[in-house]
């Protein structure tokens, strides 16, 4: 196998507003070749197995670049966080056969890419499913760990809330913050997705938002001691509810805010009651994986115990084969989706 057809998703135009479509984000084949001496030293030749669907990527195809992340460029294959197997090398870190973890993958069935871009290796002795590597291992995992652990710093007893509580990170940000000994409750768009998060996720209690038609009632009837810890993902009336059932000293750390990606700026809903944060001294902070890498062995140390203990549990939704990132991609704006979203790249 020296030559191989390979599909690629590629940036066609960037979407300014809206969930990205075939008009903004199409798929090619491209030639690739398996050549050893057409591979440049220090490089490997990847077969993608699992790629991560996340919505940060969104923030990636605007063409403006307001989040502070760099835009994917136009015309050129977009990228996410990946586990493949190395099927050539010119590394000496990497041999062929070698489960491997990339940040930053092309979105596509086969890669060259500079040994660099590839972190490490995974252990098959660990027992762990790849899978769990863009997963509780990847980034959902890792922005839980950072908004819990780090940001939140929780304390036994606190009573933290969890927005999207049932996607990826909501599910293992719950979790972290039950191992902390925290009374914790999630907000979902289902009541499957409730009655999932009390019976196999072990929160306290869980709502359906789209039943509760005035959200700070609800906050009312769920946290009648308040709120110390807000993980937040969604943003707009969820965040404006929120602080007005904040303790003091309360932390917001802020992963996401997914009701807010689609729409121009002068289209988000704003919050009007931030002057709560001040007497109360509330710390709200966001925060990016990137400044967070000297934290990332603290993280997997952590984790990685969690799952071999099976103190932590993981759901994921399979889209399968290259053809359905388009797809699995927009079901992250429909609600849809229980767990973490990842493309299976073999279908």
């Amino acid at each position: 196998m020296e030559v191989v057809e390979s599909k690629e998703w590629y940036m066609a135009a960037y979407a300014e507003e809206g969930v990205p479509s075939s008009d903004h984000l199409k798929i090619r084949t491209v030639t690739v070749s398996l050549a050893v001496d057409s591979i440049p030293d220090d490089h490997v030749a990847i077969q993608s197995l699992w790629i991560s669907v996340d919505p940060y990527l969104r923030s990636r195809m605007t063409g403006a670049g307001g989040l502070s992340v760099n835009q994917f460029p136009l015309n050129q294959a977009i990228s996410s966080y990946g586990v493949g197997k190395i099927i050539r090398s010119k590394s000496s870190r990497f041999e062929e056969g070698d489960l491997v973890i990339c940040p930053a993958m092309p979105v596509a069935e086969y890669c060259v890419i500079p040994s660099n871009y590839v972190p490490r290796k995974i252990d098959p002795a660990s027992g762990i499913d790849p899978v769990e590597y863009v997963a509780m291992l990847g980034i959902p995992g890792f922005a839980a760990w950072v908004g819990i652990e780090v940001l939140g710093n929780p304390k036994i007893g606190e009573n933290v809330f969890i927005s999207a509580a049932a996607g990826g990170v909501g599910i293992a940000a719950g979790q972290l913050a039950k191992l902390k000994g925290c009374r914790v409750i999630g907000s979902c768009g289902s009541d499957d997705k409730v009655k999932l998060l009390k019976e196999e996720f072990g929160f306290d209690d869980a709502f359906n938002y789209k039943k509760e038609p005035d959200l700070d009632a609800a906050l009312s009837k769920y946290f009648p001691n308040g709120i110390d810890i807000y993980f937040e993902n969604v943003g707009g009336k969820t965040l404006e509810a929120v602080l007005n059932h904040v303790n003091a000293y309360a932390r917001i750390p802020l992963c996401g805010m997914i009701s807010q990606y689609n729409k121009v700026w002068t289209e988000r809903e704003g919050v009007r009651n931030l002057l709560n944060m001040v007497g109360k001294e509330v710390r709200m902070q966001g925060f990016m994986l990137r400044s967070y890498q000297d934290r990332s062995a603290d993280f997997i140390a952590e984790m990685e115990g969690y799952l071999k203990e099976k103190k932590i549990t993981s759901k994921h939704k399979i889209y399968k084969g290259i053809e359905s990132f388009l797809d699995s991609f927009a079901s992250l704006f429909s609600s849809s989706n229980i767990g973490k979203v990842v493309v299976q790249v073999e279908a």
